[in-house]
């Protein structure tokens, strides 16, 4: 079953829709986080009228986990994901997962550790703009080859604080 809830954040209120399962921790595998105003991000008319069930203790353990990382006192996510994304996304995504906390990298970077080139930059920058999961599959760790930030659904700004949260340098 489709579950959501919304919660507080310095972000403004997160939406978080996830699917009930009873191997991911907490019972809740995490299938989207979304920002007010996120470019191609899901609302909370969305889930209301895609049938989902409103359920915020289905999202217990996330929501702690959300809430010690932007007191500053988390570095990483335990965090069970629902999956999705094609196969191209999903080995894009997984670098993502793999970027340690306060750290940054160029998307060039990434498309090199996939063993692309040319082209292969813009592509990896399109699958990262599809992630659903902001913040906690941090997209924000990565920007552009002169260190400026570069594009993110949930705004620029909002990854200039998380960065700035995490304290990583980005100009």
């Amino acid at each position: 079953m489709t579950v959501y809830t919304t919660v507080g954040s310095p972000l403004g209120e997160l939406l978080l829709v996830g699917e009930e399962s009873a191997d991911a921790r907490g019972g809740t595998a995490l299938a989207s986080l979304s920002v007010p105003g996120q470019k191609g991000g899901v609302s909370a008319e969305d889930a209301t009228g895609a049938g989902w069930r409103r359920d915020p203790s289905a999202f217990t353990w996330i929501n702690g986990r959300l809430r010690d990382y932007f007191d500053g006192g988390q570095a990483g996510f335990a965090i069970d994901f629902a999956g999705g994304g094609t196969a191209f996304q999903q080995r894009v995504w997984a670098e993502l997962d793999g970027l340690g906390y306060g750290t940054t990298v160029s998307y060039g970077e990434i498309a090199g550790r996939l063993g692309l080139s040319g082209a292969g930059v813009r592509a990896v920058g399109t699958a990262i703009g599809r992630n659903p999961l902001l913040v906690v599959r941090p997209c924000h760790r990565v920007i552009g080859a002169d260190g400026a930030l570069r594009g993110y659904a949930g705004g620029l700004e909002r990854k200039k604080w998380l960065l700035g949260l995490e304290g990583a340098r980005a100009l």
